[in-house]
């Protein structure tokens, strides 16, 4: 689907001239016929009626407040069971044949176990929290993004700039998550952020950052002078994307998997690594945390189709490579 967006202005602009100069007809041309400058007051008025239906064409923006999910195919049912069930520890859901795994009540990761179209990318889709899904579909409308998927039972889909389907959910209008409880199995009840391959920055950002309004919160890279991870935060929240920038040309499954990802946020890691072996993760992963770039603590897994779960810490420790903070950091409480 193609995407037409205006980026000069978040929610458009226009003009008007309150202090023109005095044209000829403002000027009496004869004693007989005189024409008398408007009052200042019904001026206004007649310029904000004027105004009106050109502001109304584009919408305020309603809040985006987090991550809701993201879905990845398994071209290994069981195995996937395994990993996101039993050694993650959330417990399963099935909602039209879509697999759920509760994380909180608003959040969740969805498994399909459908053939993936693609044969070396597993990401299908991230979703994210709205207040009001359906001022959010005529906000996009105003600004060129329609909709690939129209809104329904309180969701609805959009393609970005590269074709990724992203998807906007109404809080608390799937049901079977809202009224999850949280598994005592865990090892995380918080989704921070999700990672995907970017391969035009600039085109991206029309999108993420023009129109949806997400904001830089950090960027750096494998080195110091290159720009590699580039993440935004939503516009009402602390969750973010993470922009996996410079990929393969012809990435393998293994590359896109460590890409394209999901992040699990914890307060201490050693929770997490105390968590998987309760939970009895097998391998040597499990307990395998490093320093992140960003100078927060990380430990990252794989499920059976090489796609990466990465467990964080909310804050950092350390001062981070290449760039500042910007925004807040997340906590164990979505922002909603």
């Amino acid at each position: 689907m193609r995407l037409e967006t205006k980026v000069n202005s978040g929610h458009g602009s226009t003009l008007l001239d309150l202090h023109r100069p005095q044209s000829p007809i403002d000027e009496p041309s004869s004693p007989l016929l005189q024409f008398h400058p408007m009052k200042p007051m019904l001026r206004l008025l007649c310029l904000f009626a004027l105004a009106t239906p050109i502001f109304a064409q584009s919408p305020p923006r309603p809040a985006i407040t987090g991550i809701a999910f993201a879905r990845f195919y398994t071209t290994d049912p069981a195995g996937a069971q395994k990993f996101y069930g039993d050694t993650l520890g959330f417990e399963r859901k099935q909602v039209d044949g879509v697999w759920l795994y509760p994380v909180n009540t608003a959040q969740w990761i969805e498994v399909l176990t459908t053939p993936p179209p693609q044969p070396n990318v597993r990401m299908d889709a991230v979703a994210f929290t709205t207040r009001d899904a359906a001022r959010l579909v005529r906000y996009l409308q105003a600004h060129g993004v329609k909709p690939e998927l129209p809104l329904a039972h309180g969701q609805f889909g959009v393609r970005d700039p590269e074709g990724n389907l992203i998807l906007f959910v109404q809080s608390g209008s799937v049901k079977p998550i809202a009224s999850a409880a949280i598994s005592p199995n865990a090892t995380s009840t918080r989704l921070i952020h999700a990672g995907f391959m970017v391969h035009d920055r600039d085109k991206e950002d029309a999108f993420w950052q023009a129109i949806l309004g997400f904001r830089p919160y950090w960027h750096g890279g494998h080195i110091d002078t290159v720009t590699d991870y580039v993440a935004l935060q939503v516009p009402d929240g602390s969750d973010w994307i993470e922009y996996m920038l410079n990929p393969a040309p012809a990435p393998s499954l293994r590359q896109s998997g460590m890409s394209d990802h999901i992040s699990l946020g914890v307060a201490h890691m050693q929770d997490a690594v105390a968590a998987l072996a309760r939970n009895h993760c097998d391998g040597a992963n499990c307990s395998k945390t490093q320093m992140g770039r960003d100078g927060k603590m990380q430990l990252n897994l794989f499920d059976p189709d090489q796609t990466r779960v990465e467990f964080m810490e909310f804050v950092p420790t350390r001062e981070p490579c290449c760039s500042p903070f910007t925004g807040a950091h997340p906590t164990a409480i979505e922002d909603k």
